[in-house]
């Protein structure tokens, strides 16, 4: 019996223990609870104030036969004042015990806040470990725009995958579930022997258990935002290969999906080193995909290291955005969801690049595209693009909105207009760089372009970026 076993077994008598000990409440209490949210504009109940996560520790058990998942997660983080309780986010699933320092804690649910409170209150600066141990059939999150993440079953019931932007990854496990805590992960996976368990970083082991089922381990060194976190479980068609600068290639692709996927995903490796060429150093240790059964999702998905396609990508240019996400979202995250558009825009005009470099339309013909609505230069410059500025969406279903994409893009290409393809491309090469593996908000991206290029773009934030108005008359 493994360890985990052990725990979900000894749940029942941490809990009896808690429950005597509950009503202790003499003591003199040195911390105050961490905030339940961190107030994002979007979703202000996203995330937990108190502390930041250093590592995740997640040990999942998952058997598509039944869809429930026995799981542990071990989270260390660091209080950044003093904590009588802390909140994480979890969606659904039961909670069978806590524990914090190694001693019982008492804890709540309410929503999808599980309220911790330790046995002793945590001092400002102290590096804890929290350990919960919770199973349940995981459920899919619908977004404000009515899209579906969180733990999604894939056509057929034969296989799963966990997403979660902007906030569904609290369906698979629990944590501080905003963009602005990053953490370093270590994914062990245990599914039923034929199945395949995918995940972010590298793998470092695959084990087959004498119970018939396969432990695969993966470790993501480098900080990833809960949102980019991804398990892909599936009986899938694995290759594994280097690109020319030796960075490790894992694709995972569903076997219905394999005759399609192959044109594009052979060029995958070249897409990353173009990016190299075109961005600066990549990253991460290690790339790939992960490609589901048709209809799994209606959205492909940059998780980090191993972008997810709901089935196989329709373009090259699909892949390029995903990949294009690894330095702009993935290494440099957004402070907040209102800041979507450094993700979406960059994405977007890392396709325009592609088609640039490869004998397609130039940056510049996917610009002139959009303002005259022109969709056989790009099928996406007859959407509302001009709806509303891409540093500010209306409301959270419209952070995945059209000009948070295309119109994100243009402000690109309205600096490198104004400056020169020189200092442009420092300017998105040093961005990548200077911010690698941290958070960014617009207002850090305006003020870097203007000291990086030294000119004063007052004019592209106001009409581009922020301005209300479409800007289809300020062509310059």
């Amino acid at each position: 019996m493994d360890q985990r076993a052990l725990s979900r077994l000894a749940a029942p008598a941490v809990a009896a223990l808690l429950a005597l000990t509950t009503g202790c409440t003499g003591e003199t209490v040195q911390g105050r609870p961490g905030a339940s949210g961190v107030r994002d504009p979007y979703f202000p109940k996203a995330g937990n104030g108190g502390y930041q996560v250093e590592h995740y520790s997640l040990d999942l058990d998952y058997d598509p036969a039944d869809g429930r998942l026995h799981a542990t997660a071990v989270i260390t983080a660091r209080a950044e004042q003093g904590l009588s309780s802390f909140n994480l986010d979890l969606s659904g699933l039961q909670v069978e015990g806590v524990s914090v320092q190694g001693a019982g804690a008492r804890f709540n649910r309410s929503g999808n806040e599980l309220t911790v409170r330790p046995a002793e209150d945590l001092e400002r600066g102290e590096v804890f470990r929290t350990e919960v141990d919770y199973s349940g059939r995981p459920k899919a999150v619908t977004d404000p725009d009515g899209s579906r993440e969180g733990w999604i079953v894939t056509p057929g019931g034969k296989g799963a995958v966990g997403v979660g932007e902007p906030v569904g990854s609290m369906a698979w496990f629990p944590g501080n579930h905003h963009p602005s805590d990053k953490a370093t992960y270590d994914i062990t996976v245990t599914v039923p022997r034929g199945y395949e368990a995918v995940s972010n970083g590298e793998l470092r082991s695959r084990t087959e258990e004498d119970d018939g089922r396969t432990v695969f381990a993966w470790h993501s060194a480098e900080p990833m935002a809960s949102y980019l976190a991804t398990v892909a479980v599936g009986k899938f068609a694995v290759t594994t290969g280097r690109t020319a600068s030796g960075i490790p290639v894992y694709t995972a692709v569903s076997p219905g999906e394999a005759k399609a996927s192959g044109a594009a995903l052979a060029r995958l490796p070249e897409m990353v080193e173009w990016g190299i060429g075109r961005f600066g150093p990549y990253p991460f240790s290690a790339t790939g995909a992960i490609v589901l059964p048709a209809h799994s999702l209606g959205y492909a998905l940059e998780t980090q290291t191993r972008p997810v396609f709901p089935g196989a990508p329709d373009s090259e240019e699909l892949v390029v955005h995903e990949l294009a996400h690894q330095w702009f979202g993935d290494s440099v995250s957004p402070k907040s969801w209102k800041d979507m558009w450094l993700n979406e825009g960059f994405a977007t005009y890392a396709q325009w690049l592609w088609t640039e470099d490869h004998g397609g339309p130039s940056a510049q013909e996917h610009f002139d595209a959009y303002l005259a609505g022109d969709t056989r230069v790009d099928a996406e410059a007859g959407s509302d693009w001009g709806a509303f500025p891409p540093a500010a969406p209306r409301s959270p279903k419209e952070i995945s909105g059209s000009p948070v994409y295309g119109r994100g893009a243009m402000v690109l290409q309205r600096i490198r207009q104004e400056v020169g393809d020189a200092k442009f491309f420092a300017l998105v090469r040093g961005w990548a760089a200077d911010h690698r593996h941290g958070n960014a908000s617009t207002a850090d991206f305006t003020a870097y372009a203007e000291e990086k290029t030294g000119r004063d773009l007052t004019e592209v934030w106001d009409v581009w970026l922020y301005g209300k108005d479409s800007p289809k008359a300020s062509k310059p």
